[in-house]
């Protein structure tokens, strides 16, 4: 005790390990402090905790190392023009593909219900919204989760027996992928938009720029999306909310390859003019780059690394390697951003998308800090913030990308490999850029944000894999 009392004696020098308030005590004391942010693994969940400590092991160690090397030895290679009914052998006329994990017509948003109306429309199922209502409640519609389909689609994500796709092939390891195009700005229906001027623009996709497109690839040969990606970095990039320099490189690739088998002067301005306009073009291939990426990852015994997030603007599902197709989900979170004009957080619905694709191969919110002029589009502070994610991002993944770097920050590399093990003891959730759609169908964006993925997923992904093993 009197060792004690000597203590209180001389200055003290504080450190303070967990609530913050304690410090903001020492501070209007006068005492002199440090603070450690700190929390109990896994939250204090003594459950997790121990799941925790049954998945520090040598196995899982060396399967999210395994994981990591795929992830950087993959070679996302954008070759073909398809159409749906051509290379999804579940694809019928009546299916409908969506983001997100599986959901049933009755628990599904306003949005992602507006954009299967439309497709139903596009399709030739149903000549007005209200007849395609009928067909779906009539139960003449399948639903399938894009993912199960090998392929991934923005926001709604529709994608339809007739639409045509890009495929992309891991040339590393032999699986392919396959994603939408990007219908532009506007009222479109990845945002739930459905009227004529939206099925119009799907037509001309289908029918005029599809072939284009195709000719083009041919005539080109094989473009190496992770190159693209990774120049796109060091113009201000990050994938997600910013495809500038991405897409700006894409037409370079595409356009001389277009000239020369596009004779139709009046068609070939309507095309150059839609790739031009169209700053996301290159949305859907990084997206599409991602799922061949994460495809590579699945099925690792042990590993705990996440190979897909996304939304269906109900619920965020999450898979990891070691449990192959099961998906791990939690009501989806509420982006926080800035809204155009008239518009407010009341008008927009939860996060949609099978977009995090591209947060879960290590770019997007990962890499948020190669793109300072997004940080206020997406509503972020200022540029240190946004430096500050992508830094957090380390903490939660197995390494940092070889070939995709961030410029602003000392040319580190993107924190790549969520692995969901340190989500559950840290705390910190995967970051992710998103737009953000009105919450009613037939309307279209509203706005731009940033929403964190929901702890609970990541959560019952390890209960499920500690149980397994």
């Amino acid at each position: 005790m009197a060792k004690v009392n000597e203590l209180f004696k001389d200055k003290l020098h504080v450190a303070n390990i967990g609530i913050e308030n304690f410090t903001l005590t020492l501070q209007e004391q006068k005492v002199s402090n440090v603070h450690v942010d700190w929390t109990p693994p896994a939250g204090g969940d003594e459950e997790l905790a121990k799941m925790l400590e049954i998945l520090s092991d040598e196995r899982v160690e060396k399967a999210n190392k395994e994981a990591f090397d795929r992830i950087n030895d993959s070679e996302p290679m954008l070759v073909d023009v398809v159409y749906a009914k051509d290379v999804m052998p579940d694809m019928k006329k009546n299916t409908i593909g969506h983001a997100g994990p599986p959901i049933a017509w009755e628990d599904m948003c306003g949005p992602l219900q507006g954009a299967i109306l439309g497709a139903i429309v596009y399709e030739g199922l149903a000549d007005t919204l209200e007849e395609a209502e009928k067909v779906v409640l009539n139960g003449d519609v399948e639903f399938k989760s894009n993912h199960d389909l090998d392929a991934v689609g923005p926001m709604t994500g529709m994608i339809t027996y007739s639409m045509p796709l890009w495929k992309v092939e891991n040339k590393t390891f032999g699986n392919v992928a396959y994603t939408t195009f990007n219908e532009g700005l506007g009222k479109v229906m990845r945002f739930g938009a459905n009227g004529p001027e939206v099925i119009e623009k799907l037509k001309w996709l289908e029918k005029e720029f599809a072939p284009v497109m195709k000719s083009a690839l041919q005539s080109s040969g094989p473009i190496a999306l992770k190159v693209i990606m990774a120049k796109a970095l060091a113009m201000g990039d990050e994938m997600h909310q910013r495809n500038n320099g991405a897409t700006s490189m894409m037409v370079r690739e595409l356009v001389p390859h277009i000239a020369k088998t596009q004779q139709d002067n009046k068609e070939l301005h309507k095309i150059m003019e839609f790739l031009t306009g169209n700053d996301q073009f290159f949305l859907n291939l990084a997206m599409v780059a991602g799922k061949a990426v994460m495809d590579a990852v699945k099925g690792i015994e042990y590993s705990t690394v996440v190979t897909a997030m996304s939304r269906n603007g109900t619920n965020f599902g999450v898979r990891i390697s070691g449990m192959g197709d099961t998906w791990f989900e939690a009501p989806v979170n509420q982006p926080e951003g800035l809204y155009f004009p008239g518009f407010s957080a009341e008008d927009a619905n939860p996060d949609i998308g099978d977009s995090t694709i591209v947060e879960t191969v290590g770019v997007g919110g990962f890499a948020m800090g190669s793109a300072p002029a997004v940080v206020r589009f997406v509503g972020a502070s200022d540029v240190d913030e946004a430096v500050q994610y992508s830094k957090d991002m380390q903490l939660i993944t197995v390494g940092l990308s070889p070939t995709w770097v961030i410029p602003p920050m000392n040319f580190v590399g993107t924190a790549t490999g969520i692995d969901a093990r340190k989500v559950v003891e840290t705390g910190i959730l995967p970051v992710i850029n998103t737009g953000m759609a009105h919450k009613k169908p037939g309307i279209g964006q509203v706005g731009a944000g940033i929403v964190k993925a929901p702890s609970l997923c990541f959560a019952k992904a390890i209960k499920a894999l500690g149980e397994k093993l």
